[in-house]
């Protein structure tokens, strides 16, 4: 375990190894504490905004406990599916908090130190925490292209000042030079390594994180800008970010340093293979006149708020657990940057009532929208007696229900948790998690699904399955049947329900054992009948 945290020792410190061992070991334990106690603490709700306070006050260094979670999640085999699940929510927790730091701290440096390279990689770390993302590593990939770039180079003009061991910047008076520059570039992003934007799935937020730009060689035109700028940065090119509407564009000056005529500057489309545009030809790229401003240089701070707005943008065009994540991301992003920002903290406040999920929270953002502006009370008003009632209801929900086989409202029941399904109509493999004597499901989903037109309707059990699509879907017991070739299933949420997969079902783990106490014999049983022969 100890190469992976060698990072945090210097060679020329003197460190009683003992010590460190004693306080690896005591933050493991502390670690492993927390997660055990996760899964009957937050079983039936989301884990809260201060579901996190013992970790924020961890007793413990805090790279000891990250990597007691990452053994847990490294953990071999099919078993601690539970443990897992929690210690991945942990992590998620604990590394956003330490890259929202690191953004903090970012925004409050001087422009002049603000590296456009740097911030996107603080946003592809905030929407990937589990992901190996770091900016020495992205740096070097960038160092990696400018060297072929000076190859190519120095195929061209051999004497190029860009090749001198300590190059500034090339004047701008040499434009031919600095043409030599961008020439290169072109010739090894988009002829070598054939970098191109992604035309055919420009909604995929793949496309905005840097690391992912790199690995694919595809993107939109600001993360491709910001990769275009940084490589003609470190050889002495100095382009600038330009915040034109629809389409991200670079600015090259030609005329006088600093000149604030827009004809001075040759605009570079980075999605467009590099090509150079007139400012009429930058209309044309997007079919209308714009304004000057347009035409501007954009500060870092502006640069990132473009990039989040887009991921906020993707967020909201599905309605599904992972475009949700994205959009609770980037919402998290950009009022770090604007804290104050009433529109996205409405929104912010909005989505987590629509989730369902920290009513508290959602009370703390209403009044610090209704302090910033009181002319929102109308909405904030709403949304308050709203959550207020969701938390009145919460405090009179009774204990879990218990389901008991043996009652006879649940005697049609045929399959249990944790049995590997197949649906018979869309073929999607699933594993139950629960389920109901009949259809417990309003009438307008009923009829949107179009229940009444199955055989037994919705007078017949109802399951609660996980899909291998990542999806949860209630299934009748009509349209399910036995799994001939069971397998498991890749679902986020698995490790909430289930400790182990055996290699034909799954065992509940012991919190919804306690909802379902006499389903796994039955489980057990039926496994054995079906699959013991090797056939259905």
């Amino acid at each position: 375990r100890w190469p992976s945290l060698l990072k945090y020792y210097s060679h020329t410190d003197g460190v009683s190894w003992l010590e460190e061992y004693k306080a690896r070991h005591n933050a493991g334990l502390e670690a492993q504490r927390i997660v055990a106690s996760f899964s009957k603490r937050f079983f039936s709700e989301h884990v809260p905004c201060d579901g996190f306070s013992d970790i924020e006050t961890l007793g413990c260094p805090s790279h000891f406990f990250e990597d007691e979670l990452m053994c847990i999640l490294n953990m071999e085999g099919r078993k601690g599916l539970t443990w897992k699940y929690y210690a991945k929510k942990i992590l998620y927790f604990l590394r956003q908090q330490n890259i929202l730091k690191n953004l903090k701290e970012y925004l409050q440096r001087p422009t002049d130190r603000q590296s456009f390279l740097e911030g996107a990689v603080l946003i592809d770390q905030y929407c990937n925490p589990l992901s190996d993302i770091c900016l020495k590593s992205v740096q070097a990939q960038v160092d990696d292209i400018t060297d072929k770039v000076r190859k190519v180079l120095r195929t061209k003009n051999p004497r190029h000042p860009s090749l001198a061991p300590k190059a500034g910047e090339v004047p701008i008076a040499e434009v031919e030079l600095q043409r030599q520059v961008l020439d290169a570039m072109n010739c090894v992003l988009y002829e070598q390594l054939k970098y191109k934007g992604n035309e055919l799935d420009y909604y995929n937020s793949l496309n905005s994180y840097i690391h992912q730009v790199l690995i694919r060689r595809t993107g939109i035109p600001i993360s491709l800008s910001v990769l275009y700028l940084t490589i003609a940065r470190q050889l002495g090119v100095k382009l600038e970010p330009v915040n034109f509407p629809s389409h991200f564009l670079l600015r090259w000056c030609q005329g006088k340093e600093g000149s604030t005529d827009i004809f001075d500057y040759t605009y570079i489309d980075a999605f467009g293979k590099g090509k150079q545009l007139t400012v009429k030809e930058c209309e044309y790229l997007i079919g209308h006149h714009v304004t000057e401003e347009f035409y501007g240089v954009v500060t870092s701070k502006e640069v990132l708020q473009r990039m989040v707005g887009n991921l906020l943008n993707l967020g909201k065009r599905e309605s599904t657990d992972q475009s949700y994540q994205l959009l609770r991301d980037s919402l998290d992003l950009y009022l770090a940057m604007y804290p104050d920002n009433v529109q996205h903290l409405m929104l912010q406040a909005r989505l987590y009532f629509h989730l369902g999920i920290w009513p508290e929270k959602v009370l703390d953002i209403l009044q610090h929208i209704q302090a910033l502006d009181p002319s929102q009370h109308g909405a904030v008003g709403y949304l308050v007696q709203h959550t207020l009632e969701h938390i009145e209801r919460r405090k009179e929900e009774v204990g879990p229900e218990v389901k008991h086989r043996s009652d006879e409202k649940h005697k049609e029941v045929r399959f249990s948790i944790g049995l590997i399904m197949k649906h018979k109509r869309y073929g999607y493999n699933c594993v139950i998690y629960g389920w109901d004597p009949a259809c417990m499901m309003g009438h307008e989903w009923i009829r949107n699904m179009n229940v009444h037109s199955l055989p037994h309707g919705p007078h017949q059990p109802f399951y609660n399955v996980l899909v291998e699509d990542g999806s949860c879907r209630y299934a009748a017991q009509e349209n399910l049947e036995y799994n001939s070739e069971p397998r498991e299933i890749p679902h986020p949420d698995i490790g909430r329900y289930f400790s182990e997969f055996t290699g034909i079902h799954y065992l509940a783990n012991t919190e919804l054992e306690l909802r379902y106490p006499e389903d796994l014999e039955l489980t057990r049983a039926t496994v054995q009948k079906i699959y013991s022969s090797g056939k259905e």
